[in-house]
């Protein structure tokens, strides 16, 4: 009997009713999804970069602004973050669920510490007034205004999906703790932890482009 013919039967016994999985269709949905969203950054960074080229001197005076150190501290963050989510994973089909919660509830930590991270930094930032049709940027070449444009829309929007990430490692947890998820049916543990890799990613590439390159 096959793992996914054991799984069946052990929710049909269970649950008493057979009930019907499609881990491979969930599987290629959620990795059409990412898709998606590697086009809609893809594009950014692409504008990002045809900006850069043309306006290299403004972007390089906005970049010595940036706080570098917070930017690795929130790389690390999200780095140890995705390797809670892959230990979850192996911990989960070891039908380690104590183990497999523990390291979620580390990654929502991590991603929360983030955020929290970011909020001082934009905070210190619009203090300055440094934001978009803030009294700083008065000032300023069309480079740098261009430069914190699109570090705050694409940080912003980063942001917003590490919100969507915890939201959704926080009903995994639900479904680890009612057993919806279990050794045998881990395929929405394995679709978050394929998002939450994504935001790494993605912020792995807005780290340097925004904090290293001056």
């Amino acid at each position: 009997m096959t793992e996914h013919s054991e799984a069946v039967h052990h929710e049909a016994s269970h649950g008493g009713a057979h009930v019907h999985r499609d881990d491979e269709g969930s599987k290629m949905a959620m990795w059409l999804f990412l898709f998606t969203e590697l086009l809609l950054f893809g594009g950014l960074f692409l504008l990002y970069g045809a900006y850069r080229f043309e306006y290299a001197d403004g972007f390089k005076v906005a970049a010595a602004n940036m706080n570098s150190f917070i930017g690795a501290v929130n790389t690390i963050i999200l780095l140890t973050s995705s390797l809670s989510v892959a230990l979850s994973i192996a911990a989960i089909q070891r039908n380690q669920k104590k183990l497999a919660m523990a390291m979620l509830w580390f990654t929502v930590i991590c991603g929360i510490a983030f955020l929290i991270n970011k909020y001082f930094e934009w905070s210190h930032e619009i203090h300055l007034g440094i934001y978009p049709g803030g009294p700083a940027l008065e000032n300023m070449s069309n480079g740098e205004i261009i430069y914190f444009g699109l570090y705050y829309v694409m940080t912003g929007l980063h942001g917003l999906h590490v919100i969507v990430g915890l939201i959704f490692i926080g009903f995994i947890m639900n479904f680890i703790s009612r057993d919806i998820i279990t050794s045998t049916n881990f395929q929405k543990l394995e679709n978050a932890g394929l998002y939450w890799h994504l935001v790494d990613v993605i912020w792995i590439f807005l780290f340097p482009l925004f904090y290293l390159l001056h």
